[in-house]
């Protein structure tokens, strides 16, 4: 059972469940969004398409970065620790921890082209969604939680966002504003 304020927002376990407990907020806050765009003069396609997308994009993104920004258990007490050298850590992980780095940036891979058609093209998230894990990973490293700022977690985490991308692909074309 959760107890307590940080058994809701700084275990997995809440986080998670905070996420499931959220969901009909974002669905209201899809339809609220879309019912405006569709008010100030879009069309209902396009007003509930990009609500869907904006909404979905921080809904499967935020509580994946909570979780990895979340302190180990000798936080602060520890300096960040750095692995470099390219698949070194992936050969340790868990395969709920590649799961997981996997699905990190895969909403804003998947999403990201359908609602900024400037983003439409897999080396442009792949671009993104680098920068975005590698600005994760600093952040890890500076705040010194306690986890270590691994370059695969950087791969690992681009190639959600790559592959999940690959998989809106077909409605890319979509992309502009009809109004």
């Amino acid at each position: 059972m959760v107890e307590g304020w940080h058994g809701w927002v700084g275990t997995f376990t809440g986080v998670a469940l905070i996420t499931v407990a959220a969901l009909p907020l974002a669905a209201l806050a899809v339809w609220a969004l879309a019912r405006r765009r569709s008010a100030t003069g879009a069309t209902p396609a396009w007003a509930w398409r990009t609500s869907l997308a904006d909404v979905g994009i921080v809904y499967g993104t935020v509580p994946w970065v909570w979780m990895i920004m979340l302190p180990g258990g000798r936080a602060g007490a520890v300096p960040g620790r750095v692995s470099l050298v390219p698949l070194q850590d992936l050969l340790t992980m868990s395969t709920g921890q590649v799961v997981g780095n996997l699905l990190v940036f895969a909403a804003l891979g998947f999403l990201a082209p359908l609602r900024f058609a400037v983003l439409a093209s897999v080396p442009r998230i792949l671009a993104l969604a680098a920068g975005c894990s590698v600005l994760v990973e600093t952040v890890q490293y500076v705040l010194r939680l306690d986890r270590v700022s691994s370059v695969d977690d950087v791969l690992l985490n681009t190639a959600g966002a790559g592959l999940a991308a690959l998989a809106s692909r077909r409605w890319w074309c979509a992309t502009g504003r009809p109004v």
